[in-house]
């Protein structure tokens, strides 16, 4: 007896400019495998500034105001300090970088895929026009990424890349350590300043006081804008991960079909299991409730046309 999904029909017929042959078929065997990296010009443009600009801060905050500091103790506290928040920055930004945000397996939009799945009389499963995928529940298409990411929060240009399930934990530490290094800028700013007046400034910096004066005001700038900007981005992602819902179904208005977690357990998700302080480290892999692997392979069979199919009972 054949499986109820051999027979489906299009529930709703697609617009012109919906066709099928604009979608992108699957990525031959093997490059799937690969390292997820996204050529996008303007992402990596944002990437490559986001490291120099963490150090310009490295710079000015060892050169311009530890290194000549005469306290060694306090040189040595805020340059550990400072320089273990710096690493696990853009430690975390290298991993949301790379990391599979949570990508739908490309071209799998086969009548044989649809069988595989197994599905219960009356379900109904959407097609992706643009990448010929069969979405999962809360997957969104990525324009620039050309993928439908699970759970899509947003996509980023400044780790280049889209925020989704899989690394969410990695970009919610990125902005929270660049928001603490921000933080400390600004302290030592302060304090470099006020050492500066009560002392000679040609005595409290190895370059020139005009010198000295420009580097801090613009370290004071750039310290300030990322804080605000950062600990906006923190406060938003954990509000999504604390309401199970994401920053584009909040955008679109969408009303939620699927069971809300409660706040612990959507954080517990997001980052990978009770709490512990591999919540906290960029090099632990996310171990609760990982979803399925992605693929089952396409199966092998033209993509169908439909962009919405109900299964059929025999």
């Amino acid at each position: 007896m054949r499986s109820p999904a051999h027979r489906c029909r299009d529930i709703e017929r697609q617009a012109g400019y919906l066709q099928p042959d604009q979608c992108v078929p699957p990525p031959p065997r093997g490059t799937a495998d690969g390292m997820w990296f996204i050529q996008d010009g303007c992402g990596i443009v944002c990437g490559v500034i986001t490291w120099l600009l963490v150090f310009y801060a490295e710079f000015v905050v060892l050169f311009v105001m530890l290194v000549p500091s005469k306290s060694l103790v306090y040189s040595i506290i805020n340059g550990v300090l400072f320089n273990a928040l710096a690493f696990l920055a853009l430690a975390s930004h290298f991993r949301a970088m790379l990391t599979d945000p949570g990508a739908v397996q490309k071209g799998n939009a086969t009548k044989e895929f649809i069988e595989s799945l197994q599905l219960k009389p009356g379900q109904v499963v959407y097609k992706c026009p643009k990448c010929c995928s069969i979405k999962p529940d809360r997957a969104h298409h990525c324009s620039v990424c050309k993928r439908c990411i699970r759970k899509m929060d947003h996509h980023c240009p400044w780790v280049n890349n889209c925020v989704g399930e899989e690394n969410q934990k990695y970009f919610v530490l990125f902005t929270m350590y660049i928001a603490l290094i921000s933080l400390h800028c600004l302290v030592m700013v302060v304090f470099h300043f006020l050492y500066c007046f009560e002392e000679d400034w040609t005595k409290c910096s190895t370059f020139s006081p005009p010198a000295t004066v420009i580097l801090l005001i613009l370290l004071c700038f750039e310290g300030l804008l990322f804080l605000i900007f950062t600990s906006v981005m923190f406060g938003t992602q954990v509000h999504s991960i604390c309401t199970d819902e994401t920053g584009i179904e909040r955008l679109k208005g969408e009303t939620p079909t699927w069971e809300r977690k409660r706040c612990w357990e959507g954080m517990k998700a997001a980052f990978g299991g009770p709490l512990s302080l591999g919540w906290f480290s960029p090099f632990s892999d996310l171990s609760c409730e990982k979803r399925p692997s992605t693929g089952v392979r396409a199966a092998e069979g033209e993509i169908i046309e439909e962009n919405v199919i109900e299964v059929l009972e025999e």
